[in-house]
């Protein structure tokens, strides 16, 4: 097995589970198969995931050449992969080692399969993309169309009952905790869900629905059902959202 001694963050991770090895030894089995014996973060991430995803009819070894697949044909999914994994070690106060998005949060791991569907449904293969989607749901209680167009350093944290439909846009480094939908108003056809810029925070349980700009750096108040656009920079909370005030600007972890 050839490690990449160049990759910073894979030797950081590796590192972190050497010592959680020590730290709890039980444990020494499930992180030399998850982490310890891959050559690279991506390898680790696919295995990871195939072996929650895998079941009697869809092998795991089978989601894994899904997996390794679109990552050949899409590096970019690699590098949003780092970026995600990042942004919850900066900004999540109890992510406190880089290894815990790849091992234990889910929201990181739907992410990452939503980031695969996203590619095969761009190839037209729609009927794979959509049974990537459902398993997801099933498996990590996140419903996110393989059709969403989602950016890279993204935070969904807890991430139970996050819901984001077909023609939602996320823009790079939003956050967004559990219970967030991003849905649609009708049977409309066209664009018919938020457009999320840069830079946003959601908060738990919020609702944002229809075809509305929801502008950089804005911040969703827990709870709210935001139905009208949302301007650059402010903060909206209530039912309906309104207005109240300039977003304060967060800060790492």
């Amino acid at each position: 097995m050839v490690i990449a001694v160049d990759d910073q963050l894979w030797q950081d991770i590796r590192e972190e589970a050497r010592n959680a090895v020590c730290d709890e030894p039980l444990l020494a089995s499930y992180l030399h198969r998850a982490l310890l014996s891959h050559p690279t973060l991506e390898s680790a991430l696919i295995y990871n995931l195939s072996e929650q995803l895998g079941n009697a009819v869809v092998s795991a070894l089978t989601i894994r050449q899904i997996f390794e697949q679109a990552l050949a044909e899409a590096p970019e999914i690699g590098r949003n992969a780092r970026r995600d994994l990042l942004a919850y070690y900066e900004r999540d106060p109890a992510c406190d080692r880089r290894l815990m998005p790849l091992l234990y949060f889910k929201g990181y791991h739907a992410l990452q399969v939503h980031r695969s569907a996203h590619h095969l449904w761009q190839r037209g293969r729609h009927a794979l993309a959509l049974y990537l989607q459902n398993q997801c749901s099933e498996r990590f209680g996140v419903d996110i169309h393989p059709a969403a167009e989602i950016g890279g350093g993204i935070m969904i944290d807890h991430a139970t009952g996050v819901v984001i439909g077909e023609t939602a846009r996320v823009g790079d480094d939003v956050s967004m905790l559990h219970g967030v939908t991003l849905g649609g108003t009708g049977c409309q056809g066209g664009q018919r869900h938020p457009q999320v810029g840069a830079g946003v925070l959601i908060a738990a349980g919020a609702k944002l629905l229809g075809c509305i700009e929801i502008g950089a750096n804005a911040r969703i108040g827990a709870g709210s059902l935001v139905l009208d656009a949302v301007p650059d920079g402010t903060t909206v909370v209530g039912v309906p959202a309104q207005v109240v005030g300039a977003a304060a600007m967060r800060g790492a972890g």
